[in-house]
């Protein structure tokens, strides 16, 4: 368990790494008014895989029993975090192409501060 808690210690600086660099790279494409064209899916995908491996070892830490205080807070802010990636990325997908950056650069902004309020709702530090 001990292992697994590490990881997923871990893992949060990815998150917040791979967050900031998609949140600059939508906005510079955002504010440039380029197409939502490679490398732009890939950052968008690589956030989401990363926020989904940080909830899948969250929720196995919390199956295995490790529960710090104000731990049920902290799911449900990361798992509203993961429904609000997903949810608007799926509509981003679902849009005629060439698309802009927009959808993504606000699906990434507030992922990135509902993070933030997960991790500090535990009392963690973000750094």
């Amino acid at each position: 368990m001990d292992a697994l808690f590490a990881a997923h210690s871990g893992i949060r600086y990815l998150v917040l790494f791979a967050g900031l660099v998609a949140l600059v790279w939508f906005a510079y494409g955002t504010l440039a008014g380029r197409p939502f064209v490679r490398p732009s899916p890939a950052f968008l995908t690589g956030f989401i895989g990363l926020l989904d491996v940080q909830i899948l070892l969250g929720i196995a830490l919390v199956i295995g029993g490790r529960r710090p205080p104000a731990v049920w807070g902290h799911l449900a802010v990361m798992l509203t975090a993961a429904v609000v990636v997903h949810v608007l990325a799926a509509r981003h997908k679902r849009r005629p192409r060439p698309a802009s950056h927009r959808l993504p650069l606000l699906a990434v902004a507030i992922t990135l501060a509902l993070v933030v309020v997960g991790i500090l709702a535990i009392g963690r530090p973000i750094l």
